[in-house]
């Protein structure tokens, strides 16, 4: 009876051991998945990107529907890829792979917002910037809920405007010296808070009403 006990005792053991080590394995393929499909879309985004910047390079002021209309797809790729990541990243513990690929998005979204500047100025603003900058991953459990407030906010206001607007997310706490500089001359103290045309810095954000009155 005892050496009974005993040896469904090891057994008993070693499945839960064997569905360890599994599920350790499968979450670790489940992870390089999605890694990779991350870093799929990535490339795809970098190259519309890279291409858009020769665009810009080319058109004069007197051709601007082709660098507009290329400037607002690339934005609308990079904002639902950027949806896409924040549901990976809902979905489980937020990983350095993770960390990582959400970076390179803020670096790409960070030249998009760039490049916009350079062709408002060029085009003489045909279309209206949406830049929401909060904090990546906040502790502060106050302030994740009014990031996901915000969120929402804003996807209803994509929503509703669609192309009338370039909405770009960026984490300012991406350690990118670029978007450092590029935010010294807002002087802002707290996130999150949307900037539009660069003109207008919104801090308080409750509803679409709040914005859509700056985009008349």
């Amino acid at each position: 009876m005892l050496k009974s006990k005993k040896r469904v005792f090891w057994e008993a053991l070693l499945l839960t051991l064997v569905v360890f080590v599994f599920g350790i394995l499968m979450g670790a393929a489940f992870e390089r998945n999605k890694l990779e499909e991350i870093d799929k879309y990535y490339t795809k985004s970098e190259i519309l990107f890279m291409d858009l910047f020769a665009l810009n390079e080319r058109i004069n002021s007197e051709n601007c529907d082709v660098l507009i209309n290329s400037t607002i797809q690339l934005a609308n790729n990079i904002y639902e890829e950027a949806y896409l990541l924040e549901k990976y990243e809902e979905a489980g513990k937020v990983t350095e792979g993770l960390k990582l690929a959400h970076r390179k998005y803020d670096m790409l979204r960070t030249f998009l917002w760039m490049n916009t500047m350079e062709i408002s100025e060029k085009c003489k603003r045909e279309f209206f910037t949406v830049i929401y900058l909060y904090e990546y991953d906040p502790k502060d459990l106050v302030k994740k809920a009014t990031q996901n407030v915000w969120e929402k906010i804003l996807f209803d206001l994509k929503q509703e405007k669609g192309n009338e607007i370039i909405l770009i997310p960026i984490a300012v706490n991406s350690d990118l010296v670029s978007l450092d500089s590029l935010l010294e001359k807002f002087e802002i103290q707290n996130y999150p808070v949307v900037i539009i045309h660069e003109k207008y810095i919104i801090e308080e954000l409750n509803s679409v009403d709040d914005l859509k009155e700056y985009l008349d």
